[in-house]
């Protein structure tokens, strides 16, 4: 049997701040966006609910390698582009892809499930602020 999931106040405020922002908060920073509008709500409590949305695919958790998870108010499919500098995490949409040059096709026995593409570079502010090295990103 399974059990039905309440909507609560806190989850439906937590979803529609989430669809505002394109920033891909951490449940930290939820936390503060949300705490306007519900000043007394918990980390904890905001941590419980943004794993129940992720469950029920209203959004997406976003794994970055080493920093804490972001989440992500839109869950249609769509990729990212992380700063290697200071973290900040972008939408990229296939329309601004260009795989023209590249082998896309791929054949296989696997059934595929789903998939997950993440770029790495330096973020406009970051870029403009001092010089660049392949230090910052190589280690990713």
């Amino acid at each position: 049997m399974t059990a039905k999931i309440r909507n609560t106040r806190q989850r439906r405020v937590i979803l529609e701040e989430l669809r505002k922002t394109s920033s891909h908060p951490t449940a930290e920073g939820v936390h503060e966006i949300v705490r306007h509008r519900i000043p007394n709500i918990s980390l904890g409590t905001v941590y419980r609910n943004l794993e129940v949305l992720v469950r029920l695919g209203e959004i997406k958790k976003l794994e970055l390698g080493g920093r804490p998870a972001r989440f992500d108010g839109n869950p249609a499919d769509h990729f990212h582009v992380q700063c290697v500098r200071c973290g900040r995490v972008d939408d990229v949409h296939a329309s601004q892809l260009d795989l023209s040059g590249s082998k896309t096709n791929y054949s296989s026995s696997y059934r595929i499930v789903g998939y997950t593409l993440q770029f790495f570079g330096i973020c406009p502010e970051c870029d403009n602020s001092s010089t660049n090295t392949i230090q910052e990103i190589t280690k990713c």
